[in-house]
């Protein structure tokens, strides 16, 4: 079964500076339908302006990871961690049992696109921590980039994310387990997914499905979520 959350369909704010559309409630956005899906809490596609950001606020018992896809993003936190990150770089950070950050364009004159996704952990109050690792783009192919653990950027969940960068008629095939389910994330271009049309922004929900085929129609990058 796969249900599709439309690019058009999600929450918006515009504050000026910053331009995000949220996938699930988040912040003023409310809708009892859209609350996350399994361990995926949030998903938010957010631009910000040169020269603007997100001043220093807190967080607690939550797995934080924040995916560029164009300009520069500056990091900087109540651990101690200050940190740039660029385009096909991964920032996690464990909030445990609390933590403050901000987050700022590091440019004066390009804007900054990114992703910034929350995973509920499986256990709360752990310390905080922080993990920052860059991945080349792996063309034609599902990129492993966060999962519980392995040679990746780890959380605190039985999760794992994909990530996969595809050329015009390119194709994936993705095996899903019985007992797992999966969020597919359009960040660029048009994709059929086991026949279903996605186009940039557009998210979709797949339980019951033992087999993911994603076909590009145009160049893709998509994002997928293995959720138990």
């Amino acid at each position: 079964m796969i249900t599709l959350r439309p690019a058009d369909k999600r929450g918006h704010a515009d504050h000026g500076w910053l331009d995000s559309h949220h996938t699930f409630s988040f912040a003023n956005y409310y809708d009892p339908e859209h609350m996350g899906f399994r361990a995926l809490r949030v998903l938010n596609e957010d631009r910000v302006k040169p020269g603007h950001g997100f001043d220093t606020h807190s967080h607690r018992d939550m797995e934080i990871i924040t995916y560029v896809l164009e300009g520069v993003l500056a990091h900087k936190d109540s651990m101690g961690n200050q940190a740039v990150i660029y385009p096909g770089e991964v920032q996690r950070m464990s909030a445990g049992t609390g933590v403050t950050h901000s987050e700022y364009n590091h440019s004066s004159t390009e804007p900054v696109h990114f992703l910034q996704i929350w995973i509920l952990p499986q256990t709360l109050g752990i310390p905080p921590s922080y993990q920052q690792r860059a991945f080349a783009p792996t063309e034609g192919a599902h990129r492993q980039v966060v999962a519980r653990q392995g040679d990746v950027v780890t959380v605190h969940q039985d999760m794992a994310l994909s990530i996969a960068h595809l050329a015009t008629g390119q194709e994936t095939r993705y095996p899903l387990a019985s007992n797992r389910h999966a969020w597919v994330q359009i960040a660029r271009g048009s994709v059929l997914l086991n026949g279903q049309p996605l186009q940039t922004g557009d998210g979709a929900a797949i339980s019951q499905e033992a087999l993911l085929i994603v076909q590009a129609q145009t160049n893709a990058e998509v994002l997928l979520f293995d959720l138990a």
